[in-house]
């Protein structure tokens, strides 16, 4: 039901690349660039402004229109949901298991509204590192997963979720570096805190520094901790560093309680995913990934 037109504008928005969103639509490029002059011809403005090097930004209409496009994508997604689920009944218990970051921080939100609509369902959370919510998922204890992460295991199929952001952070109080903007190379000069061997963050921020020409052996590493929150306490009282999902720091951010340290061209973006065996999921498990996906943000 959703204009294909909006939904070719809000792929680009997020990616601001046109080969890009193409690719991700299964669309020629020039059907891409055909249906973003229909739009501004019919809002009778320009969506977006083209610089050198192919790189794209939105002008002022555009973020507008994607304030409205988030806003509409998100009504349908639910109004979908609910019409299929309008005639059928749901019971029994699901078993998900939840990498750290996300289990802690993105799913109690959505697992109160789906408890909410489908009170019939028992849902039980496990949490681990995406390595160990990979293997609790072969091992038949759990019936899906949701993990953060690059690699991949064959025996199991990747859906993307949600996006995320690592970004480096210290305590407000840490005057060590009074900078607020760092190189990559500067990285190696500084107390880090990082995640344990078999999480997804550290596989992604291990992926993220190759293009440097670093490698985890070459940073500080003052100490490895089990947990975000770990992490989080450990900053508080220390001059260390580290690697947090920005889903993580938002309460400290709003009290000034930690800040984000910035690095010249290095971004770290993540995607969170839906994992299960090949093959059928189970209908309660397809349940949850269409109402979590209807929620998210």
């Amino acid at each position: 039901m959703f204009d294909f037109r909006l939904k070719v504008f809000y792929t680009i928005a997020k990616r601001l690349n046109f080969t890009k969103a193409a690719t991700e639509l299964f669309i020629s490029q020039p059907a891409v660039t055909k249906h973003i002059r229909e739009l501004e011809g019919h809002f009778k403005t320009s969506l977006f402004e083209r610089s050198g090097n192919k790189r794209i930004q939105l002008t002022p209409a555009g973020e507008v229109l994607l304030q409205y496009a988030e806003k509409l994508m998100s009504m349908y997604a639910e109004l979908e949901f609910d019409m299929n689920q309008l005639v059928q009944q749901h019971s029994g218990l699901l078993r998900i298991g939840g990498s750290n970051t996300v289990a802690q921080y993105v799913l109690p939100q959505v697992l109160a509204q789906f408890h909410k609509k489908f009170s019939g369902v028992q849902v039980q959370l496990v949490t681990g590192n995406t390595e160990q919510v990979e293997q609790a998922l072969l091992n038949k204890e759990i019936d899906l997963g949701i993990v953060e992460g690059i690699h991949r295991n064959a025996q199991l199929r990747y859906q993307e979720y949600l996006q995320d952001e690592l970004v480096m952070v210290c305590s407000s109080s840490n005057k060590t570096l009074k900078a607020e903007i760092i190189r990559p190379e500067d990285l190696m000069k500084l107390p880090l805190l990082m995640r344990e061997p078999g999480s997804g963050t550290l596989d992604v921020i291990a992926h993220a520094l190759k293009p440097f020409s670093i490698g985890l052996a070459d940073l500080q590493v003052e100490m490895q901790l089990g947990g975000t929150e770990s992490i989080k306490s450990y900053l508080l009282g220390s001059d260390c560093f580290a690697f947090l999902s920005v889903q993580s720091i938002l309460k400290e951010l709003r009290y000034n309680e930690l800040r984000i340290i910035d690095i010249k061209e290095l971004s770290i973006e993540r995607p969170f995913y839906f994992i299960q065996p090949h093959g059928q999921l189970s209908s309660l498990g397809e349940l949850f990934v269409r109402f979590a996906k209807a929620q998210k943000p």
